[in-house]
């Protein structure tokens, strides 16, 4: 079983970047809902793989829910623009939550979001380059920016505490995750065009590794259970 779900991981993420570069090239939502649709798959196929080893399903369900929400978010991006972050930050909001199954909040992990927040908020306000067209979408892009700077800054604090391999996987994919609405923010706002194309080059591969780091969980538990014994 470990092996066919590292197999089935392998083919969903070529999947996901040939489709990305299909999306980059050509565009159209269809390919972008396939392909976030995949790395929800991702997470349901780990979650499965979770769910026979018999182990602490806290983490991977929270996780998988981040996904569907940063799916639907993807979607809806390119119908409603703030109906689409709003779905985004509620899947930050997962993502937050299923670190804080992995290490227990502690007020201390907030520094790390506000350390992240407070310059992002100060380039959102003060850049010149951005035309939100009007204080609505300014406010939005602050109140997301708030929100995905304290799931990174969870993640950071995370690895801080804890330097494991799961915990590695998450950092690097909350960081890309930033990075690549940061892009997203350039691209839309500031109407700088080829930030767009980095912006999907980032996330697609962030979805996978937020999806991967379930399977990844479960085979360290499924380790330290086998050792315990």
């Amino acid at each position: 079983m470990n092996k066919t779900v590292s197999i089935l991981n392998a083919i969903l993420l070529l999947a996901i970047i040939a489709l990305d570069v299909v999306y980059i090239i050509i565009g159209g939502i269809l390919i972008k809902s396939i392909t976030s649709a995949c790395f929800v798959l991702v997470g349901i196929v780990n979650l499965a793989y979770t769910i026979k080893c018999k182990t602490n399903l806290k983490f991977p369900i929270f996780m998988l829910v981040g996904l569907v929400f940063a799916m639907l978010g993807d979607i809806i991006l390119e119908v409603q623009f703030i109906v689409g972050a709003a779905l985004f930050a509620i899947g930050h909001i997962f993502f937050f939550v299923s670190y804080c199954m992995l290490i227990k909040f502690d007020w201390k992990d907030l520094i790390y979001g506000a350390v992240i927040f407070v310059p992002s908020m100060l380039f959102i306000v003060l850049a010149p380059i951005f035309d939100f067209g009007g204080i609505l979408m300014e406010i939005v892009c602050i109140v997301y920016a708030l929100i995905i700077s304290f799931m990174v800054g969870k993640a950071i604090s995370n690895y801080v505490k804890q330097k494991n391999v799961v915990n590695l996987i998450i950092l690097i994919g909350s960081i890309m995750f930033f990075l690549s609405d940061l892009m997203l923010l350039l691209n839309v706002f500031a109407h700088l065009p080829v930030v767009g194309i980095i912006c999907l080059v980032l996330y697609y591969p962030a979805e996978f590794l937020l999806a991967f780091s379930i399977l990844s969980y479960t085979l360290t538990q499924t380790n330290l259970s086998d050792k315990a014994n």
